[in-house]
């Protein structure tokens, strides 16, 4: 029997997200999900919401849980990570606390940032381990991954695991949609070019049959502006820099040097920031949980239909070898996007089909784009070399060079920050407190 491996299955609304998908495919019947998870109380609850919508859907697929990474990977065709290594208590609550007594304030706190390299630094090497488990138990299989930060976990793998990875995040598919939604202009027959690095992919080009839909775009958005609305950086950003973002604006608004300012506090009015989002929205998830799981996990209340996720698609055109066009986190080998580095991850249109996945040459990003992407791509690089090497200057280094912190604060205090950090997550990054005592002697 063919298999689907879930790593980090304890997120049961996603994993039933996912999995919900593959099992609404007529041709993933004949699949096991094996399902994975170091919590057995949260691998428990999805092994029975899974198969109770199995039964809702008459689904002829196979579900298993296991307590062994390695027994769960072993033959596995396909394998969909959503760990989140430290959990949201305690390594989150870190992310956010300790910043915020240097006067550092965030929102997401999960792909760049200062929240976003501790974030990696976790959970780089539990990835390096999985796809060690993958090379040794099912070498041909594809890694499909969801965890952030996905353009410095995806580097990391691609460039020091022989496995077989692309980054998925849910912002491209619904880019265009949403904002001409937001904008009231009809969605039809819409050609779109989309491409730049994950959450900060930009929407290249925008037609509707034929037509530039941008002057009008911008048009509505320049008066959309002049009342308080939730896409406020976006727009800005787009004004200032001529082209819209994939990733929402509360994402955007730390990823930029331009936003969250202790000098200026006035700017997270006027554009309308949510800070501390990322903790609410854990806070919120966790008590919906609580509340409704019994009544999720009854036959006659699970239901699903087949969300906007990739993971199911891509799965399904490599089976089938029906072509599957997607936007994928990849290497930036040959200069898919021509102006920025070989050694980052690009998000790029990709075909899935039996070949595997081929991602699309873009060529040259607009100059003013391409080097926002750079400001960014600067850290994501320096903290997969901080992760591989275990060097607090490295860490030091991809934290002085991120655009808000460095933005914020000086150099001492950004050092003086990144070591309470490494001192407070403790346990989880354990040799860079080893590294600083050797620097020390």
């Amino acid at each position: 029997m063919k298999k689907i491996t879930f790593i980090g299955a304890g997120s049961t609304i996603f994993t039933k997200n996912v999995l919900g998908d593959c099992m609404l495919s007529p041709s993933l019947q004949d699949f096991e999900f094996a399902l994975f998870d170091i919590d057995p109380d949260r691998l428990l609850e999805s092994g029975v919401l899974l198969n109770a919508l199995k039964r809702t859907v008459n689904a002829g697929v196979t579900i298993k849980t296991y307590t062994d990474r390695k027994e769960a990977l072993h033959g596995a065709k396909y394998v969909i990570n959503a760990i989140q290594v430290g959990g949201y208590k305690p390594s989150t609550v870190i992310d956010f606390d300790i910043p915020k007594k240097y006067g550092l304030r965030q929102t997401i706190a999960d792909t760049i940032g200062i929240g976003g390299l501790f974030r990696a630094l976790r959970t780089i090497p539990v990835m390096l381990e999985i796809a060690k488990d993958i090379e040794e138990v099912c070498p041909d299989a594809w890694l499909l991954n969801y965890t952030n930060p996905m353009a410095t976990l995806t580097g990391a793998v691609l460039r020091h695991t022989n496995v077989k990875m692309v980054g998925l995040c849910h912002s491209v598919q619904v880019c265009t949609s949403d904002l001409l939604k937001d904008l009231a202009i009809p969605y039809e027959n819409i050609e779109e070019r989309i491409a730049g690095i994950n959450h900060m992919a930009w929407l290249l080009e925008i037609k509707s049959n034929g037509k530039d839909l941008y002057p009008e775009i911008k048009k509505r958005a320049k008066e959309k502006q002049k009342s308080k609305h939730h896409d406020m950086v976006r727009y800005e950003l787009m004004d200032k820099f001529g082209y819209y973002v994939t990733e929402s604006s509360e994402h955007n608004s730390e990823y930029h040097p331009f936003f969250i300012k202790d000098k200026y506090p006035e700017l997270i009015e006027r554009f309308n920031i949510p800070l501390d989002e990322y903790p609410r929205r854990c806070e919120e998830q966790i008590a919906n949980w609580l509340r409704t799981k019994e009544e999720l996990m009854n036959d006659e209340n699970v239901t699903h239909e087949r969300s906007k996720e990739y993971g199911s698609r891509i799965i399904e055109a490599m089976e089938t070898n029906e072509p599957f066009v997607f936007g994928g986190n990849v290497l930036n080998t040959g200069g898919l996007i021509s102006n920025l580095p070989e050694k980052a991850v690009v998000e790029v249109p990709c075909i899935a089909n039996r070949n595997g996945i081929t991602p699309a040459y873009m060529g040259e990003l607009p100059e003013q784009l391409a080097a926002l992407n750079r400001s960014n791509i600067n850290t994501q690089l320096l903290t997969i070399e901080a992760a591989m090497t275990k060097s607090s200057e490295k860490i030091y280094q991809a934290a002085m060079l991120d655009p808000h912190t460095a933005a914020e604060l000086s150099m001492d205090d950004i050092i003086s920050l990144c070591d309470d950090l490494i001192e407070a997550h403790g346990e989880m990054l354990p040799e860079y407190k080893m590294d600083k005592k050797a620097i020390k002697q």
